[in-house]
Formats: C-alpha cells, structure tokens, sequence
C-alpha cells in the first residue's frame, strides 16, 4: 500500500483507517486508478461550488457560525426508504431536497424568526415544532433521532459553552482540528466512531465538516481563517463511494456488490460498511497525492467536493450508492 503519511499525527483518523484499508476483504483499494482519473476528470477541480448558494446563510457574522452549527447537527441520510417519496422543501419558489433542502429548510426558519440558534430553542424543542421547521413533501428520515440530536446540541451548549458555540470555535484558536476535537468530545452525536476487528476506528464525518463549512463559509477569513485546513481528511458518506467505484479506485466483493444492488441495507459499523468508509477516506488522499504530482495543491476537503460534485452527473449516479440509516453521515 501507498505510504501517504509517513508518521503518526495527533488527528487519528487517517492513523486508525490504515489498517482497515490494509486488512479489507470487502473493499479493495487500486491506487494506480487515481492518474487515469484525473487525467479524465481533474480538470473538474476549479468547478467546485462555493458557499454563495440561495439555501445557504450567511450574514458575515456570528450568526452564521452558529447557523452552520445547527445545520451540521441535521446533515446525515436524506435518502428514502423503498416506495417512500424523496423528502423535499419549497423555499423563495424552487424546491430543494437533500443537504440543499435540509440548507434552505433551516434558512427559511431564520428568515420567518425561528430562533434555531438560539441554545435554550434548542434544548427544548418540540417534535411539532422541528416538523414545522422542517415541512415539505414527504418526511425526512431519522427525524426522531435528529430531534434529539438538537436537543442535546442545546443542553450541552448550555451546560458546556455558556450556551454558544462560537466560545468551542474561539477555544481552538486557528485550529480545525481543534474545532474537530472539540466538538467530537463536547456532542455524542458527532462522535463518529466504531470498532474493527479489535481496534479503533475515527471517520469524525460531520465534526470535520463543520470546520470545513466554517471554512467555506467565511472564504478563509474571519471564522473560517484555520492554519491547519489541509488535515483535514475526506467526510466519508454514501455518495463518494458513488463515484471512486465508477473510477474503479475501490472495487466491491461480488457478494457486496451484489447486496448494494439490490438496496440491502448494511449495518452501521459492520466491517462491509466501514471498509467502504475507510476506503473512501484513504482513496481521496491517493488522489489528492496524485493532483499534486501535476502541479495542483488542493486539500483533502477540496477533493471531497471534486468527488461530491461529480456524483451528481448521471455517469456516476448509474453506480447505486450503499444504504445505512446512520446519524453520522
């Protein structure tokens, strides 16, 4: 295997995947995939969104830390059960599902004076009152979970953060790593761990997405301004794996594959599943290595994007993406 970091790191996360990717009987990892991609596909780099969407808040400030908080508290599994519509919502004319519909669901909240940064708002939030919230066509799945998941993102803010989380982000300086760790030991829901065959495994999906959001968000700058954005790693989900299947950089088992297919839903923290994640994680730093052979610099996060927007194209979206009803991604 392809030695991409050559020692231990305080971030544990590429640390613990490594043997996962090594012992795997599931997933395996092609490597020599990666410059065929790229050459085909990396022009694609620049093309990546950015945060200036119509579903996305942001008013330069504070408000926007803490808006970006909640949201990434809610971003996990939008995909619906067999025969069940895609949950989706009306926001200023356009109907949005998915991260955008979850995005413009919490925008529209702000924008009619629902105070859903607000901590105690949270912590004491009702199932009517977040069904409100979250209105549209069909229902969003694990709503339940993700009830209680601003619930305790509000207790603990309250009883951890004197209510707010703009002191966590404060607290890390110009760290997302930091950021990452703080929010992983302070919120259960963002502990994104499991077991492997005895060891420890850390993907942190969502913790590290709320650095990377702060990052996007603020260009940079301001909150978003973090020295050590590059250690960052992949935010391993159902939709990357989409498309590093398709570029032939992971390949299934027959059987899993077969079970992917045929909409068999995997248990979270089985060795199916996270062998796919950590396949994931490992194959975005393979192409991040290869992209800067020719010249490029990009950071992990910026590879996820690539990825993420590239699986919107219907070339990729024939590759059915594996099910797991998860909080974590």
């Amino acid at each position: 295997m392809e030695n991409l970091h050559e020692s231990p790191r305080a971030f544990p996360v590429l640390e613990s995947i490594a043997p996962v990717v090594e012992r795997s009987r599931w997933v395996t990892f092609h490597p020599a995939s990666a410059e065929l991609c790229i050459e085909r596909w990396g022009h694609l780099l620049d093309s990546v969104p950015t945060w200036k969407q119509p579903w996305h808040f942001f008013d330069g400030g504070l408000e926007t830390v803490r808006w970006v908080f909640v949201l990434d508290v809610l971003n996990h599994c939008f995909w619906p059960d067999e025969n069940e519509p895609l949950w989706s919502v009306r926001y200023r004319g356009n109907e949005y599902s998915g991260y955008a519909g979850l995005a413009a669901s919490l925008k529209r909240a702000m924008e009619s004076g629902v105070p859903v940064t607000n901590a105690s708002f949270l912590a004491g939030l009702s199932p009517g009152t977040l069904r409100e919230i979250l209105a549209g066509t069909g229902e969003i799945p694990l709503l339940e979970a993700r009830l209680e998941n601003l619930r305790e993102a509000g207790r603990v803010l309250l009883a951890r953060w004197e209510g707010d989380i703009v002191n966590l982000v404060a607290s890390a300086g110009r760290s997302a790593v930091d950021v990452v760790k703080g929010v992983v030991d302070s919120f259960s829901s963002f502990r994104d761990e499991c077991g492997y065959r005895g060891r420890p495994v850390y993907f942190w999906k969502r913790a590290q997405l709320f650095a990377a959001d702060l990052h996007s968000a603020f260009d940079g700058r301001d909150w978003g301004a973090f020295e050590d954005i590059e250690r960052l790693t992949a935010f391993a989900d159902y939709k990357l794996p989409q498309v590093l299947r398709r570029f032939g950089l992971i390949v299934y088992h027959p059987e899993l594959a077969e079970r992917i297919e045929r909409r068999e839903r995997l248990p979270a923290g089985s060795e199916e599943e996270v062998e796919i994640r950590a396949a994931t994680v490992w194959a975005v730093e393979a192409l991040k290595k290869a992209f800067e052979r020719r010249g490029a610099e990009p950071t992990s996060m910026r590879v996820d994007g690539w990825l993420w927007q590239l699986g919107q194209l219907e070339y990729f979206r024939k590759y059915p993406y594996h099910l797991c009803r998860t909080i974590y991604y």
